[in-house]
Parts: structure tokens; C-alpha cells; sequence
């Protein structure tokens, strides 16, 4: 797209289907290029990826050829078929409906690093439920406690 310009940083948070904790230590760093290639694959930039055992925070500078909730179907479809594939779970694998997507301006970005960066120490302190919710409200994302994900305590 000729003159065009455009500086779009997205964060997005998505959990394992029924909260469970199936991402592994031994193979999560292998989860994290799998997903860094599919979102680079697609022309976006990763910025900072990071997986506990139960959700994953992602985020890339996005270009606008492709919208967010394409990008999202097909990291998650693709990084299921992968984990499945390779049978890195007992059981299926497959990530829960929808997603959180927040954006950032580029000032923000070194602090929001560092906080994805941090999230095994982050979540000693805090749930993903806690932590899921209070994105939700910092950036006045209005939702319904229907479609919320599940939270399984």
C-alpha cells in the first residue's frame, strides 16, 4: 500500500481451553516460535511473547493488510493443529474461544515488555482471571459476563 503509514503495537491474551494448564516448560519456548512465525509469516512484527501454562500474551507491531481477528483464527487453529500434530499434550489441545486485544502507544512499550516478560513472577501475586479483567477495564473495553472466557478456579 503505497503512502501508507501506520504504527499499530497490539497486545493480545488468549487462554487454553477450560483454563487448564497444559503448556509445558519443556516445549513453551517452541510455542513461542511457532506463533512468532505464524504472526511474521502474515507480516506483523513480534515485539515480546510470553506462555504460562494456562494463556499467552503476545505482542507485535500489526500491519494493516490483515485484521486482528484473522490473524488470531489462524495463530490459534495453526498452533493446535502444531501442538495435536506433535502430541505435546495428553488429550486435544485447543485454545478457548476469543481473545483480548489491546493496543499501545510505542511510548508504552518498554514498560509492557518488561510486564509480559515478567509473567510467571507477575502471576504469584495475581490470577490470569484477576489480570484479564483489570486489561479489560484499564483500556474500557465493555464486555459481558457471559462471553467472558471460563474461569475455572
Amino acid at each position: 500500500m503505497a503512502n501508507t503509514y501506520t504504527q499499530i503495537h497490539i497486545q493480545t491474551v488468549f487462554a487454553v481451553q477450560n483454563r487448564k494448564n497444559m503448556i509445558n516448560d519443556k516445549w513453551k519456548v517452541d510455542l513461542y516460535k511457532y506463533i512468532s512465525a505464524i504472526i511474521q509469516n502474515n507480516g506483523h512484527k513480534v515485539l515480546q511473547i510470553n506462555v504460562v501454562q494456562d494463556h499467552i500474551h503476545c505482542l507485535f507491531g500489526m500491519r494493516p493488510t490483515q485484521s486482528l481477528s484473522d490473524l488470531m483464527k489462524q495463530v490459534k487453529q495453526d498452533s493446535s493443529k502444531w501442538i495435536n500434530h506433535n502430541n505435546l499434550t495428553k488429550g486435544t489441545f485447543s485454545w478457548q474461544k476469543g481473545y483480548g486485544g489491546f493496543s499501545y502507544s510505542k511510548s508504552q512499550l518498554p514498560r509492557l515488555i518488561k510486564y509480559i516478560q515478567n509473567q510467571e513472577e507477575h502471576h504469584k501475586k495475581k490470577s490470569f482471571k484477576e489480570e484479564y479483567l483489570t486489561l479489560l477495564k484499564t483500556h474500557e473495553v465493555d464486555y459481558d459476563e457471559r462471553y467472558i472466557f471460563e474461569f475455572f478456579e
